[in-house]
């Protein structure tokens, strides 16, 4: 937990479990401010949890350099490391049952080597191996070699291309977290805007696609009938979202709005 956010996460009365970029870090300046300070007005009741393909290091940091509130846990590298804060120390349960799926990165890696539509990312954590594609058909081809291998292919954003663990992604991880912590389902809201985010949402969890989602996104979650569709981008869809949920009191939404 956070310096001064003490009580355990089975208590707090909200869970959110936020996408990064073009979610939580979304939107024009006055949404986040918005949003940010609707968290830090019920920070003893809300935890928050960064749910993201960005690394550990990254995602760690954006308290410090980017005004946002800190989070309790992040969830990073597309739902393949866990860890608490404030020290961001592992989540030791979790990440075993990562590791347990894990089949480890040589074989796929073997695979996908000297393939010119597939660049690797020089900077990813977690049990995954990352990539950028400049060809749809070759990527979606190249997912189901990997597939055959006994991993998990991830394409998103038009551009990225992740090798995961087999039953492993944000939601996956997101349930096993919730389970472990014995927090409320029915007391969590997830938030993205790309298709790495489609596991949230299928978990059946309260869930909000923002504003400026993808469009393939959008299409994917059209018979999920426990996802909202925000009309503002990024925050701004969330704060959108917890008054349609109404998972804060509508007085402390309104005062921020």
């Amino acid at each position: 937990m956070n310096e001064g956010q003490e009580k355990p996460l089975r208590e707090r009365d909200l869970l959110l479990a936020v996408d990064l970029d073009g979610t939580f870090l979304g939107g024009s300046d006055n949404d986040r401010r918005a949003l940010y300070d609707l968290i830090r007005f019920n920070r003893d009741s809300t935890a928050l949890v960064f749910v993201t393909g960005r690394d550990i290091a990254f995602a760690s940091g954006l308290a410090l350099h980017g005004g946002a509130p800190a989070p309790d846990i992040i969830i990073g590298d597309v739902g393949t490391s866990v860890v608490v804060g404030p020290h961001w120390t592992p989540h030791a349960a979790v990440e075993d049952w990562i590791d347990r799926n894990w089949p480890g990165p040589e074989r796929a890696a073997a695979l996908l080597s000297g393939r010119s539509y597939l660049s690797p990312q020089r900077i990813f954590g977690g049990r995954r191996l990352s990539y950028f594609y400049a060809n749809h058909e070759g990527a979606v081809r190249a997912a189901a070699e990997v597939e055959a291998l006994g991993y998990q292919a991830l394409m998103s954003a038009n551009v990225f291309f992740d090798v995961l663990p087999p039953g492993v992604n944000k939601g996956a991880t997101l349930l096993k977290l919730i389970e472990h912590e014995g927090f409320a389902p029915e007391r969590v809201l997830c938030a993205g805007d790309t298709m790495n985010d489609l596991s949230l949402f299928e978990t059946g969890l309260r869930s909000v696609a923002v504003g400026n989602a993808e469009a393939a996104l959008r299409q994917a979650i059209a018979p999920l009938g426990n996802v909202y569709s925000a009309h503002r981008h990024g925050a701004g869809g969330i704060v959108e979202a917890l008054s349609h949920f109404d998972l804060l009191p509508a007085a402390a939404i309104e005062v921020h709005e």
